[in-house]
């Protein structure tokens, strides 16, 4: 896996976050840098975190799996991104606390970074630099973070539903690629 596709992958999955850090702005009164770097710590750190996790667990497995592996990679980046789709078209809203403490922010950055650790899995069938990729997915969704609490200030939730249906479709489409890479390129 390149750059490019890690950088698109790092997008893809910072779109949760992003939709997150959005609400977050929202819901403080005066968007402050520090907002801006504690969101980005905490969803940058749990994103590089999960896929190191996964890419662990994932090589532990490699033996078992190694024959179908493009199949598992394809399905888990299939089911993570129609996930993400199904929930941009939901109409609920999830009433996002204000406080930047620790439980709360714990708890969003691992409910937000559950699909990182999928993605380690993958990186493990398809033998990519996992500290490399992770660097990158932390930095991407640090970056995400940090600018979605100023647009929250900023303009509110109303791109929330379209940062889950771009990564969706991201994530769609890149295991896609993984798996014509395998079968029909091979």
């Amino acid at each position: 896996m390149g750059i490019i596709e890690l950088l698109l992958l790092g997008a893809g999955l910072s779109m949760d976050a992003f939709a997150v850090s959005v609400c977050k702005g929202l819901s403080v009164e005066k968007t402050e840098v520090r907002h801006m770097a504690i969101a980005g710590l905490w969803f940058g750190g749990f994103q590089a975190l999960m896929p190191m996790i996964g890419y662990f667990l994932g090589t532990t497995f490699m033996k078992y799996i190694s024959a179908f592996d493009h199949w598992v990679a394809f399905g888990l980046l299939f089911i993570i991104g129609l996930n993400m789709i199904k929930e941009s078209f939901t109409a609920e809203e999830k009433d996002v606390s204000s406080s930047f403490g620790f439980q709360t922010m714990f708890f969003m950055a691992v409910a937000t970074s559950i699909d990182a650790l999928a993605i380690g899995i993958t990186f493990a069938l398809l033998n990519v630099n996992i500290f490399g990729a992770a660097a990158i997915i932390g930095v991407t969704t640090f970056l995400f973070s940090a600018a979605g609490i100023k647009i929250g200030g900023i303009f509110g939730c109303k791109f929330k539903s379209k940062a889950e249906l771009s990564g969706g479709i991201i994530l769609l489409l890149l295991g896609t690629k993984i798996l014509l890479e395998h079968t029909v390129l091979a």
